[in-house]
């Protein structure tokens, strides 16, 4: 089938060539942004499985989530500002309470020793008990409560100036109730059934 135009024999057809080339050409150089590199996909992960679990110790004792544990007493306590707060008021009873003052050792005791300090020891002991991050640094209730000759009578009193400072700051029953166990644990290093004559 013969071709609709003729050739061109004088050269125009290679110009129109060259001059198409030459526009391709310019279309190419135009300037376009460059896509930026992106790293290759990880293959695999960037911790073990183990590690994983591991940084999630609730994992750790089984395939479920375990449940939140209870708060401590220390924390249903308010933290160591709170008892703080009630041990400044129950020394302050137990240094003044004549029933206790009555007791010559005792007397002294209060006496010799600055109030600050003392409730400083009490509070640090009171937080460690309740489960808080203290660390007692005082003598044991031995050791400080030895010759005093605490009788009972004289405990029941300073429960008794104890259970005023508790309702004092309205504190909960159920905590009043594991804050006297851990006091009344002390009892036997510190009351005496027979006051010795030394």
């Amino acid at each position: 089938m013969a071709p609709l135009l003729p050739p061109r024999t004088d050269g125009s057809y290679k110009r129109s060539k060259l001059r198409a080339e030459s526009n391709l050409g310019a279309f190419r150089g135009r300037t376009r942004p460059r896509r930026q590199h992106r790293p290759p996909l990880l293959t695999t992960p960037l911790f073990s499985t183990r590690e994983r679990i591991s940084r999630h110790p609730q994992m750790t004792s089984g395939s479920m989530p375990t449940q939140p544990q209870n708060p401590s007493l220390y924390e249903r306590l308010g933290g160591i500002y709170s008892i703080a707060c009630v041990v400044d008021d129950l020394i302050d009873r137990v240094m003044n309470d004549p029933r206790l003052n009555a007791n010559p050792a005792v007397n002294e005791a209060h006496h010799r020793v600055p109030p600050p300090g003392f409730k400083y020891l009490v509070t640090e002991m009171v937080g460690m008990a309740a489960g808080g991050p203290q660390k007692y640094t005082g003598r044991t209730m031995a050791d400080s409560h030895r010759d005093m000759n605490i009788t009972p009578k004289e405990w029941e009193a300073f429960m008794d100036d104890f259970q005023q400072s508790l309702d004092k700051f309205k504190v909960p029953a159920t905590e009043q109730e594991e804050l006297k166990a851990i006091v009344n644990s002390t009892y036997g290093d510190i009351v005496v059934t027979e006051p010795s004559n030394a």
